[in-house]
């Protein structure tokens, strides 16, 4: 599993193996080191959920890996999720309330 970004590479160019870190549940120490690099990140994991076949990873692998970005990241991701494909919310709802519950009395205040 790749353990850093390389730093010669803008993190943009560089490719993500979201499949590894799926199947694994967690993202190496340090690999997202701001917030550029998590929005980079949340960006192209949207694109990839929406776009690998059904079957490819499991919701709960999927929550690992959310569960390790920082709870703006993780709204974030819900964001673009809906923007980039409303219908698709159907099928991560079960993901979706579970995270925003987390949020709910932040929601209000």
């Amino acid at each position: 599993m790749t353990s850093r970004p390389d730093e010669s590479i803008p993190f943009a160019a560089q490719a993500i193996p979201f499949d590894e870190f799926l199947a694994a549940g967690k993202l190496p120490e340090g690999y997202l080191t701001s917030e550029y690099m998590a929005q980079q990140f949340v960006e192209r994991l949207v694109h990839y959920v929406l776009s690998v076949p059904t079957g490819s990873y499991t919701m709960a692998q999927l929550s690992h890996v959310l569960e390790q970005l920082d709870p703006r990241t993780q709204v974030f991701f819900f964001k673009r999720l809906k923007e980039t494909s409303p219908e698709s919310l159907k099928h991560f709802a079960p993901l979706y309330y579970g995270f925003m519950n987390e949020f709910h009395s932040l929601l209000f205040t």
